[in-house]
């Protein structure tokens, strides 16, 4: 992204914030949506879970694209999706990056109850940034990529198992794991190529689906990106592009993050736009797209966290108490509906 076991599988938490604004329309006397309290029986996000998925992924090494571990990345996140009882799908296609390079990426599809009449889209990147950048040790070599990248598909793994495992929603849940997201131009040097489409180099494969989907005129009722999801002291606020596409589907998300204790991640405010997967599902794919990411404007030298684009980007910075915070707050939304 740019400068830019459990004890029982049958827990359940309750949410008791449902916005009403989403259902209904705001009333002609009132100048605000008074939250409705509607009873949800949702299961239990377990952050150990997570927290496993992210280091099975950080132990295959980098996983940048035409890579031996970015292949056994793909291969491991297929079979754990297909254990979990999933349909699953990989779109295989090619890239030429900023440096000439032709990339192989493989966008990972995965689908729960896709019969429903209305189905809900969660998605996050599952690759790695080829160069630590922003380090001013190794700056050419790769990172572990935990949080950026490992992080958010750690969280969607988990409630892939919670889904195999529980009631589902009302709605279908469609996972997307996209390829090629941290494949941009270096922050050093004068390497870049102009995309002779006038596209970015970054989110390839966000770019690649949304204008050929895996299935002809999909389509989802809105959806949920997930990036950077996992680290110690993260802070989540309401980004721009995701105000400016999703407003109703973000105050949501926040307020029933706030509802579940949750408000020291989730901050009740805006940040300026960041440039990631959510903004071509929004653009091109049309579908109303939140981004969750630690992107906080209060932060001095950069909206980014220190260890953004650098060798710090680790297991030792991957926090199951915001793992816990994150996946909660998915599965609470995606359950109301």
């Amino acid at each position: 992204m740019r400068n830019k076991h459990s004890l029982s599988f049958f827990a359940v938490t309750t949410v008791v914030c449902v916005l009403a604004g989403c259902r209904k329309e705001k009333p002609e006397s009132s100048s605000a949506v008074e939250p409705e309290l509607i009873p949800v029986n949702v299961p239990y996000f377990y952050s150990d879970s997570a927290y496993h998925y992210i280091s099975m992924q950080v132990g295959f090494g980098p996983r940048i694209p035409n890579s031996v571990p970015h292949r056994r990345c793909a291969d491991y996140l297929v079979k754990k999706f297909m254990d979990f009882g999933a349909e699953v799908a990989v779109q295989e296609f090619t890239r030429v990056a900023y440096d000439g390079q032709e990339l192989g990426l493989k966008n990972i599809i995965v689908s729960f109850d896709p019969q429903k009449p209305r189905n809900i889209l969660l998605a996050a990147h599952w690759d790695t940034r080829p160069i630590a950048d922003k380090d001013s040790i190794n700056p050419s070599r790769p990172f572990d990529g935990a949080n950026d990248g490992a992080s958010g598909v750690g969280v969607l793994l988990e409630i892939a198992r919670v889904l195999s495992r529980n009631p589902r929603p009302n709605s279908g849940i469609d996972i997307i794991l996209f390829d090629g997201e941290d494949f941009g131009e270096p922050e050093f040097g004068n390497e870049t190529r102009e995309a002779e489409d006038g596209s970015t180099w970054w989110c390839l494969g966000s770019q690649y689906w949304s204008k050929n989907p895996h299935e002809k005129n999909y389509s989802a009722y809105y959806g949920v990106l997930l990036d950077m999801v996992g680290a110690k002291n993260a802070r989540f606020y309401k980004e721009g592009i995701s105000v400016q596409y999703a407003k109703k589907i973000t105050d949501r998300t926040w307020s029933l993050a706030s509802a579940a204790g949750f408000g020291e991640y989730f901050i009740n405010a805006t940040s300026p736009a960041i440039t990631d997967d959510h903004i071509f599902i929004n653009r091109d794919a049309h579908i109303p797209t939140i981004s969750i990411v630690d992107y906080d404007p209060g932060r001095e030298d950069s909206y980014f966290p220190r260890y953004h684009h650098t060798h710090q980007d680790n297991m030792e910075i991957i926090d199951k108490k915001t793992l816990h915070a994150v996946g909660q707050t998915v599965l609470n939304l995606i359950y109301a509906d």
